[in-house]
């Protein structure tokens, strides 16, 4: 057999995954076998172990394994097929779908996103894909907590204000109410006082970390989410690529004479793109390069929330010009 390359594409969610095999000979023949579905726990990564046993070639020829990093949910499995050692590639959402322009295909469905995952395998070179630093992923856990905190905490503080202004609140109802913001303003110390002891734990990461909070209006927290969300910008190859991973990336509407409304695609990581819009509503205040973006954008556009989100988009593409060339921040530096 000629043949000189394998791949599996898999196409993952919460419960389950779905997978095809393929190969492609010297001739650039290839074949794709129908799609299977695999449970994402540990007896469906031992089921899917031989189903690929059973459909491999050889164990010579060269074989990748091809997932998309998506939400949380492929991690499991990606953590599992690299401690068993295979070439695992994994791609950030908006690669695959670039190259799935370039297919025929007009329908979307798990079956056909894992048949364009392994024909990508086939096609194209690899990179393959390194266990991100543990220290990220704790950072990860402790931004996420600390997001969900302060929402529980808005809720509990939007029932206050209710009862307030209720007619006759009850006292008891508005105490308990009182003690469990105390108890959330609490948590939420503590859990950002561990994100700042974990940047400190590492001392290459704290001086990077401390170049960037030379942005004025970015605070140590939008950096740790940032980089916690990116782990530490493992994948993001350029400032155009993380602007689609958090979805911040400006989609055209436009026809022949048609001229649609422009807007981000929204289709990326939502806690990134979260982590930099709050932000972005103090960098406005505190920065004057950011300030001026604002303005001019408001003058063009007269909706606030546009001007925000490209403060928003600012602010990310420059914590990573500055991670990546190991920078402070220069006022009037030439911004993109």
């Amino acid at each position: 057999m000629d043949i000189i390359k394998q791949a599996v594409g898999i196409d993952i969610s919460k419960d389950d995954f779905v997978v095809r095999f393929g190969s492609i000979t010297k001739s650039q023949e290839t074949n794709i076998s129908k799609d299977e579905t695999f449970r994402n726990d540990s007896k469906g990564f031992k089921k899917f172990d031989k189903w690929l046993e059973k459909n491999k070639v050889d164990d010579n020829t060269p074989l990748w394994i091809v997932m998309e990093a998506t939400g949380v949910y492929y991690e499991n499995l990606a953590y599992y097929l690299s401690d068993q050692g295979f070439n695992l590639c994994v791609l950030l959402p908006n690669k695959a779908k670039n190259y799935a322009r370039t297919l025929e295909n007009k329908s979307k469905t798990d079956s056909i996103d894992s048949k364009v995952l392994t024909q990508l395998g086939l096609e194209r070179k690899l990179v393959h894909w390194e266990i991100p630093n543990p220290l990220y992923r704790e950072l990860k856990s402790l931004t996420r907590e600390r997001t969900s905190l302060l929402s529980m905490s808005l809720q509990l503080k939007n029932q206050l204000h209710a009862k307030k202004h209720s007619f006759s609140p009850g006292k008891t109802t508005v105490k308990r109410i009182n003690s469990l913001l105390k108890k959330y303003k609490n948590l939420i110390k503590a859990v950002e006082e561990e994100i700042e002891s974990l940047l400190q734990s590492d001392n290459d990461l704290a001086a990077k970390v401390k170049k960037i909070k030379t942005i004025k209006g970015v605070g140590l927290i939008t950096i740790a989410s940032i980089l916690a969300e990116t782990n530490g910008f493992a994948l993001i190859k350029n400032r155009k690529q993380l602007a689609s991973y958090a979805g911040l990336d400006v989609v055209l509407n436009e026809s022949g004479k048609r001229r649609g409304k422009t807007r981000i695609s929204k289709k990326g990581n939502s806690n990134l793109r979260h982590s930099v819009y709050m932000p972005a509503l103090t960098a406005v205040r505190y920065n004057v390069e950011f300030k001026n973006l604002y303005v001019r954008i408001i003058e063009q556009k007269s909706i606030k929330k546009i001007g925000l989100i490209a403060v928003a988009r600012k602010i990310l593409l420059l914590v990573y010009t500055l991670w990546k060339n190991n920078k402070e921040y220069i006022y009037n530096y030439q911004m993109a």
